[in-house]
């Protein structure tokens, strides 16, 4: 029996939000498995956010700033200091005649906001339609499907980097295919994002709606059922990892009960109760195989912790 999940009862500083011990992280990934973090807390701004910098500068801990967990696998054996998700979800919309400036806070779910703003006639985010996770680690790694991405309607962000709130330009990300600065950054704990502006340009709403029921009836007849994190690796250069893993005969392979999808051999299926260490084999045994048959070496795009 897993224990956790209880509030921390010490007396802390006004801004300091609620922290919980032991909390299981399978409660908070979309792969529903992983170990257990020491603390966990949920900051909703950015003077929380800085509150959880100094517990922890305070007490020597280590921080790890996570999304919504859709990307994310921490291992059976935990994390150590605190995770923490921020989840800030306010927005507001700018007016410049045909376009507009979208600011919103970096908790938002991406997929939601992408249905919002196109219902009222903004065109620039319909590409997010069905996109797991949240504004934040959307920009973190340079999300994208369907046409677009973050980096194409992108212009700034503010970011909580080593206690200090600063603004990046667009540029400043130097974003690639999955990936931008803030990745490296990600691996040191030292980089938050906490609101982002996207430029939209006026569309039709009925057309929008259209072109978002496609994009959800594809997802829906190319998505697996089930707990995954989505695309498990990035696509090579000229090929797909899902065709490089259903080559070397590994779709529809299974550890305890995490599964290569008979569907998309690039998503890992928990098909209930499988731990970290089963999914961390089937990653290392797809790497082992696709390198030994194609000397190719898949990267990943899920990040596991530690």
């Amino acid at each position: 029996m897993r224990l956790g999940g209880s509030f921390l009862s010490s007396v802390h500083p006004p801004d300091l939000p609620p922290i919980r011990t032991a909390e299981p992280m399978e409660r908070h990934t979309s792969w529903r498995a992983g170990g257990v973090a020491r603390y966990y807390s949920e900051p909703r701004s950015p003077e929380q956010a800085q509150a959880l910098l100094a517990w922890v500068a305070a007490t020597e801990l280590p921080l790890l700033w996570v999304g919504r967990g859709t990307n994310l696998l921490v291992d059976d054996a935990g994390y150590p200091g605190l995770i923490a998700s921020y989840r800030a979800q306010g927005w507001q919309l700018e007016h410049q005649g045909d376009y507009a400036l979208l600011h919103v806070e970096a908790g938002a779910p991406m997929a939601g906001l992408a249905r919002r703003v196109s219902s009222m006639g903004w065109a620039g985010l319909a590409w997010a339609e069905g996109l797991p996770g949240s504004v934040g680690g959307a920009i973190v790694g340079n999300a994208g499907c369907y046409g677009g991405d973050i980096a194409s309607s992108l212009v700034q962000a503010q970011l909580l980097l080593d206690n200090q709130i600063v603004t990046w330009p667009v540029a400043r990300f130097a974003f690639g295919y999955r990936s931008s600065v803030l990745k490296a950054l990600e691996a040191r704990s030292s980089a938050l994002v906490l609101a982002a502006t996207f430029r939209l340009q006026r569309g039709n709403a009925e057309v929008l709606k259209a072109h978002m029921a496609e994009i959800a009836a594809q997802r829906k007849q190319r998505t697996p059922a089930g707990s995954s994190c989505g695309s498990v690796f990035k696509n090579p250069p000229g090929d797909s990892a899902g065709r490089l893993i259903e080559a070397v005969g590994l779709k529809g392979y299974s550890i305890g009960t995490a599964l290569v999808s008979p569907l998309h051999a690039n998503y890992i299926i928990n098909r209930g109760g499988a731990r970290a260490c089963d999914i961390q084999a089937l990653i290392g045994l797809i790497q082992a195989e696709v390198a030994r048959q194609f000397g190719v070496m898949l990267q990943l795009e899920v990040r596991i912790v530690p």
